[in-house]
C-alpha cells in the first residue's frame, strides 16, 4: 500500500473520530446546560389586559406603564 494513501486514511479516520467525540461532548454539555429549564406554564390567553373581552367590537388597550410594572414584578420574582 502506498504510504500517502495510508497516511490519508489515517488522517481521515482521526478526523471522523474527533468529529464524533466533539459532537457527543457538545450534546452532553448542551443537555447539562438545559437541565431544569422548562417551558413557562402561562397561557397567552390567561390574564389578558382587556377588561371587557365579552363585548364585541370594543377594543381596550393596556397602559404601557401597567405592562412595565408587571414585567418588572415578574423579573424580580413577584407575581403580577
Amino acid at each position: 500500500m502506498n504510504p500517502a494513501v495510508a497516511f490519508t486514511l489515517i488522517l481521515l479516520s482521526l478526523m471522523l473520530g474527533a468529529g464524533v467525540v466533539s459532537a457527543s461532548w457538545g450534546f452532553t454539555l448542551g443537555r447539562q446546560a438545559l437541565t431544569g429549564i422548562r417551558q413557562p406554564e402561562a397561557r397567552p390567553t390567561s390574564g389578558t389586559p382587556v377588561a371587557n373581552a365579552n363585548t364585541p367590537g370594543e377594543v381596550v388597550f393596556a397602559k404601557e406603564a401597567d405592562i412595565l410594572e408587571q414585567v418588572k414584578a415578574r423579573m424580580n420574582g413577584g407575581v403580577q
